[in-house]
């Protein structure tokens, strides 16, 4: 099994940038898609990306479109997620996830990942 842990969620003014990351440990890295979700007070769980071992990232929803960056760097067993520009409504706690790769299609739901790191918060002021 593979074991994640998010760090670099923090307070922010509207406008500025953070890069979370995502740590995998225990199982091979490189059999897993991850994905990030994000869930705001009072709101579902909302699916922000998800990358392949080979790069290949899924598009991001249009809200976020243009301001975010997923990446991953398999030798240091982390995927990352730049955030810039953001916006007050993007308070939110922000985890990342992993599922066993699937040929061809990466998922975008919630319960299709089996492993969930804790979450990082990420606080915008206005």
């Amino acid at each position: 099994q593979v074991q994640l842990v998010e760090s670099g969620g923090g307070l922010v003014q509207a406008g500025g940038s953070l890069r979370l990351s995502c740590a995998a440990s225990g199982d091979s890295f490189s059999n897993y898609i991850v994905a990030w979700f994000r869930q705001s007070p009072g709101k579902e769980r909302e699916f922000v990306s998800a990358i392949r071992w080979s790069g290949l990232s899924t598009d991001f929803p249009d809200s976020v479109k243009g301001r975010f960056t997923i990446s991953r760097d398999n030798t240091k067993s982390t995927v990352y997620l730049e955030m810039n520009g953001l916006k007050y409504e993007e308070k939110a706690v922000y985890y990342c996830a992993a599922t066993p790769h699937r040929s061809g299609y990466t998922p975008q739901t919630e319960r299709a990942y089996d492993h969930w790191g804790q979450g990082t918060q990420v606080t915008v002021s206005s």
